[in-house]
């Protein structure tokens, strides 16, 4: 199993995920179809160890286990697995410093998208 990065990181990218993957499967999309692959972080199906260590370090709490991912997610499932067709288009993402979101930011985001629990 794999964990996924759902929409709730578009745009947001925070890369604390980055700092605690022990594998560095977690890329940037750095190709030119922004359609196909929109601005978020992806993790490598193939290359995932399933260690749970990017989950809680998501300040946007947008990354799932495979299994786990929310129903309003489920085509995120199948974008995270579509960057093995297009891997020389991703680069491995470093970490960078980010503000932390608030709360309420992270509401705010998860309401746009539709999830609610």
């Amino acid at each position: 199993m794999t964990y996924i990065v759902t929409r709730l990181c578009r745009d947001c990218i925070d890369t604390a995920c980055t700092a605690v993957c022990p594998v560095a499967c977690i890329y940037r999309y750095e190709g030119d179809d922004k359609e196909r692959f929109p601005n978020q972080l992806y993790i490598h199906p193939g290359e995932c160890v399933d260690c749970n260590a990017c989950e809680p370090a998501c300040p946007w709490e947008a990354i799932f286990p495979e299994d786990e991912v929310p129903k309003v997610f489920e085509a995120d499932i199948a974008l995270n697995y579509a960057m093995e067709e297009a891997e020389d288009d991703f680069e491995v993402c470093d970490e960078e410093d980010h503000e932390q979101p608030s709360p309420s930011e992270v509401e705010a985001n998860k309401a746009k998208w539709g999830y609610t629990r």
